[in-house]
């Protein structure tokens, strides 16, 4: 009874051969467009290495057992085919030899069993197309990451590199050279390492391609662009270092007058300090006056030579000659300021001291004390040690404190006389 059950009718063996010829025709479709995909054409005429021509000589030796299986496929089909044609209603003998074809282990495939198993193997209809998807889906993944890293980036590549020419053009004409720059050296760099990766993408591109985990698509990934988007970033750091010297070219005149703008104002500020400096010698006692440097010659000779790496173009010098100097001179000038203030303080605090004397007399003239003694004795001898060379600083200001001691109490209102109350105060 399990025999005869097994037995495909009529309408069974139709379905079935209508389904494995969509079948047959899907396979082929993929066959066909496997043959002509761009990418296998490329890799069958490429000069492999790596990785990728080991995964391609796998992979080709499966397009070739593929054509293998589709053409047992193709021909137990049509042997099906046959038989089913012969009647319209076929017999008992005949639905069993068809059941037997389309279920049945009944493909003889030789040579395509695996290494140390029979040279031959039987296989039904419906594993024969599963081997077939498998083989071509594994084929397809390898035809598909290479021909998707060969579409990215060698093109990405060819544009880097000509932007890479341009830049290198640009360098030169500012003096950006290997071994007299370091953005020279960087430029080499990168032109060696996009020959080579370039070299290396087209050799191996499946050692440049990132399968995504998980994905059972073929061709599932992306090309990786690492060593590319590096260079790229090097590539971008050193246009930016040229387009400074660029910059230091379009502006150096300016820059220039600019620094000697600010070491002038420096040599004149100390200068006005060596002179107020021998001003309070002469005119301050008993005062520690700090000495004051001389001109800045070193920063002269460096402003010298970036004026001749200015004559001589030599910009790629000049650009941090520059930098520097700019730094070093507004450092000169804030120092120079420093020291006339710091040499000047003694005349500062006696011009101080000379204006709250005179600040308190004109208080005890508009309070009408003008002529009394006290306070015109004190008021004279503070003025005589402010106006007398050389000044005696620590008297001066304790004789101005006198006299504004002498004037607070002056102006201060009297104090009330307090008298006990006793008898007799009416008598008295």
């Amino acid at each position: 009874m399990e025999a005869q059950s097994a037995v495909m009718d009529r309408d069974d063996v139709d379905r079935a051969l209508a389904r494995l010829g969509a079948e047959h025709e899907a396979v082929e479709t993929s066959l066909l467009a496997l043959q002509d995909h761009a990418g296998r054409r490329l890799l069958e005429g490429a000069g492999l290495t790596g990785v990728t021509k080991e995964r391609w000589a796998a992979a080709d030796a499966a397009i070739t057992r593929l054509w293998t299986y589709f053409d047992a496929y193709s021909g137990a089909l049509d042997a099906a085919r046959e038989i089913r044609e012969r009647r319209r209603w076929p017999g008992r003998d005949e639905l069993v030899e068809l059941t037997e074809r389309l279920r049945g282990p009944g493909v003889l495939i030789a040579g395509a069993a695996a290494e140390g198993a029979a040279l031959a193997e039987r296989l039904s209809l419906a594993e024969l197309v599963a081997r077939m998807n498998e083989l071509y889906a594994s084929s397809l993944d390898v035809v598909v990451a290479a021909d998707s890293v060969w579409s990215a980036l060698p093109a990405r590549i060819d544009l880097l590199a000509a932007e890479l020419h341009r830049t290198r053009s640009l360098a030169h004409s500012v003096g950006v050279r290997p071994g007299e720059h370091p953005s020279g050296d960087d430029l080499e760099a990168i032109t060696a390492e996009l020959t080579a990766l370039r070299e290396q993408v087209i050799a191996d591109p499946l050692a440049f391609w990132h399968p995504v985990s998980g994905s059972s698509a073929p061709g599932g990934g992306r090309p990786d662009t690492t060593r590319y988007d590096r260079a790229a970033l090097a590539l971008e750091d050193v246009r930016r270092e040229i387009e400074a010297v660029l910059a230091v070219r379009q502006d150096a005149e300016q820059r220039l007058i600019a620094l000697r703008d600010v070491l002038s104002r420096a040599d004149r500020t100390l200068a006005e300090a060596r002179t107020a400096r021998g001003e309070v010698l002469a005119k301050i006692a008993a005062s520690e006056v700090p000495v004051v440097s001389g001109p800045p010659t070193a920063l002269q000779e460096q402003l010298a030579a970036a004026a001749e790496y200015r004559r001589q173009a030599r910009w790629h010098r000049l650009s941090p000659l520059l930098d520097s100097l700019e730094e070093r001179a507004e450092e000169e000038l804030r120092r120079a300021r420093e020291s006339l203030t710091a040499v000047t303080a003694p005349l500062a605090v006696r011009a101080e001291l000379r204006g709250r004397l005179d600040a308190y007399k004109a208080k005890v003239a508009r309070h009408g004390m003008a002529e009394d003694p006290l306070l015109i004795e004190r008021y004279d001898t503070a003025r005589r040690m402010l106006w007398s060379a050389p000044c005696d600083l620590r008297a001066a200001e304790q004789a101005v404190l006198r006299y504004q001691q002498a004037v607070a109490e002056s102006l201060a209102p009297p104090q009330p006389q307090y008298r006990p109350e006793g008898p007799g105060k009416e008598d008295a």
